[in-house]
């Protein structure tokens, strides 16, 4: 077993030692590039494969619209962080319907950024005992640390990151993380680390410089 498959599984024993009352909610959080969409696909992978409930989702189904996000300027670094999403919308349409006392009805996307329109994604049923893995940026923020039953945040430089992401192709900005088009995305989330210094309130921390061999950094102590 490589080592990025070892930390993986890792992972997984510590989800399945926790109890889920009645879901487990668990967010997987990091800067743009640092890996976050691939890392929950394949740690629900895992889970799946020893036949747990994983429920996927990712805070992009949960965008503000563009009026709200753009409107202290497009290239605002404080818009990035204070005004992409709609957290009210996110813990309404799915968080909280999986917290104690929720319905477990629930839906992993309400908006869709692309069209700036509302989606209507079926609404679903959650069996008990279910893993929620929500991917995403800010995910420590104040208004979201008590939802979480545990956490990871991938820390990557953004000497790293942001080449990493600006590989994706076309339309995904210059891979120097000083370039002015990466300014409102570097400089938001540095606005995030001053503020809410994820790190401190993540279960665990994971290294993801290296994607072939991710290493924990910290991790919390169960309890």
């Amino acid at each position: 077993m490589n080592r990025r498959a070892a930390l993986l599984h890792a992972l997984a024993d510590r989800l399945e030692a926790q109890p889920a009352r009645p879901m487990l909610r668990v967010a997987v959080d990091g800067v743009d590039g640092a890996g976050k969409t691939t890392f929950a696909d394949e740690l629900a992978e895992v889970l799946w494969a020893r036949g747990r409930t994983v429920i996927r989702a990712s805070v992009d189904g949960f965008h503000a619209p563009r009026a709200v996000r753009y409107r202290r300027g497009r290239t605002s670094p404080e818009g990035f962080y204070r005004d992409s999403y709609d957290y009210p919308g996110l813990r309404a349409a799915l968080l909280d319907p999986l917290g104690p006392g929720g319905s477990r009805r629930y839906r992993t996307a309400i908006f869709d950024h692309t069209a700036d329109a509302p989606l209507e994604t079926p609404e679903q049923t959650a069996a008990e005992g279910s893993l929620l893995l929500l991917d995403g940026l800010f995910l420590h923020r104040p208004e979201l640390r008590d939802v979480w039953d545990d956490s990871i945040f991938l820390q990557v430089d953004f000497e790293i990151s942001v080449p990493r992401g600006a590989a994706r192709g076309p339309g995904y900005g210059s891979p120097d993380p000083r370039a002015e088009s990466n300014r409102r995305y570097v400089e938001g989330n540095r606005l995030y680390f001053r503020e809410a210094q994820p790190w401190e309130h993540a279960g665990v921390v994971v290294d993801q410089g290296d994607l072939d061999a991710p290493f924990v950094v910290r991790a919390a102590t169960l309890t």
